[in-house]
């Protein structure tokens, strides 16, 4: 398979040329090319996002639900958000409810579901700091545990799986913890964390790699104690995650404010999203300002101002706009930072991959690599998706 652009968006430099595609991987990059290809003219191919940190997305949710099946549904629909891989992300749940999680993600990466593919599990939690627990539950936010993680990692029957921590740093028992991650190649971030800028300064000798969803839940800046916030801005060698740009969560000033002093090469953007609609009790977003409700087989939403909707969890036209997309975030960033097509790729593909460490495959357009290819207009609007080779069409990009 031939593809053309004028704007193949690749590590160092943009290329005009052809890319060639075969058995799922990338074979070669071609100035010129004498035989059919398909042709994107002035449509940009980058390499497709990756999504380190989404609990789940519009009918599937492996936080709530904990099932294969509903990892299988993200896989199946995440293409339509721009997204070809991700990190199916806990909550801080008690221990039996991730290891639920656990024995999904294993079940879904032996299932081989089409789509998106699953690259392993983001534990975020459960240790972190009820302090800034923020929409995770109180009573399951614990103190670190060499034990306890020991016991989590051995439930993995692919222990390649557990890919990435969040944890809170100032909280005793840490230092065990991160020093366990980082000897079995777990990426560890600062999240859900009221650690104080010294903490976070000695406790990076264990190798913490970045901050998760950067100035939400965590210690704020100020003046005489920058806190985690500042931590995050200071130490240029450690990534800033952001969850998806809606504007509510983190305004697009501080957004501007951590692109300026970061540059593109040291932030991720990710999305955060749960699968609201896939609640099994319900679930209070304060920031959206609605509950949602499990209602038999609808899901309710009860709006803080009185008004109330149902809507069917299992339609993803009813369901796909009660959270901002991960292409929908990348536009909206966009439209408020000055970004240009590289400072794009490095955050949603290149620094995710090497973050994870599945950079000798995913990341890059380049030979040998997988063939994720996310393509998008010159307004960032969603044209079609390759995951591993297989197009995802325009038509089901539109939806």
């Amino acid at each position: 398979m031939i593809l053309y652009s004028k704007h193949i968006i690749l590590e160092d430099r943009e290329f005009d040329g052809f890319l060639e595609l075969q058995g799922g991987k990338i074979k070669g990059l071609h100035s010129a090319w004498d035989g059919p290809y398909r042709d994107f003219g002035d449509q940009v191919i980058l390499p497709g996002f990756i999504d380190i940190h989404i609990h789940g997305w519009a009918t599937g949710s492996f936080w709530f639900e904990k099932t294969a099946g509903a990892v299988g549904e993200m896989c199946r629909t995440l293409p339509y958000a721009g997204v070809t891989s991700f990190l199916a992300t806990s909550g801080a749940d008690t221990i039996p409810e991730i290891k639920r999680c656990i024995a999904a993600a294993d079940e879904a990466y032996e299932a081989e579901y089409p789509g998106a593919e699953l690259l392993g599990v983001h534990l975020e939690g459960p240790f972190i700091n009820p302090q800034y627990r923020g929409m995770q539950r109180e009573e399951c936010c614990i103190a670190p545990s060499l034990e306890m993680m020991e016991e989590l990692y051995g439930s993995f029957r692919h222990p390649q799986l557990c890919r990435h921590m969040t944890i809170a740093v100032e909280r005793e028992g840490a230092g065990e913890v991160l020093a366990f991650c980082r000897s079995h190649g777990i990426q560890t971030a600062v999240g859900h964390s009221a650690a104080t800028f010294e903490e976070i300064r000695r406790m990076r000798e264990y190798g913490i790699g970045g901050f998760t969803h950067t100035f939400s839940g965590m210690r704020g800046f100020h003046h005489r104690e920058p806190g985690v916030a500042g931590a995050a801005l200071y130490f240029d060698d450690m990534m800033c995650e952001f969850a998806k740009q809606t504007g509510m969560t983190v305004s697009h000033e501080a957004f501007d404010i951590a692109y300026r002093i970061k540059g593109s090469g040291r932030i991720i953007l990710t999305t955060d999203c749960s699968g609201l609609a896939q609640t099994q009790t319900e679930f209070d977003h304060y920031v959206r300002k609605m509950k949602f409700v499990k209602d038999g087989d609808r899901l309710r939403i009860d709006h803080y101002d009185g008004r109330q909707e149902w809507v069917n969890p299992r339609d993803y036209e009813a369901v796909k706009e009660l959270e901002l997309s991960y292409a929908g975030s990348v536009q909206n960033m966009a439209r408020h930072t000055r970004v240009d097509w590289q400072d794009i790729m490095r955050m949603t593909s290149l620094n995710p991959a090497r973050y994870i460490h599945v950079d000798d495959r995913k990341g890059s357009i380049e030979p040998g690599k997988d063939a994720d290819l996310t393509i998008l207009d010159q307004d960032l609007n969603l044209v079609c998706v390759y995951c591993r080779g297989r197009e995802i069409g325009n038509e089901m990009c539109s939806q």
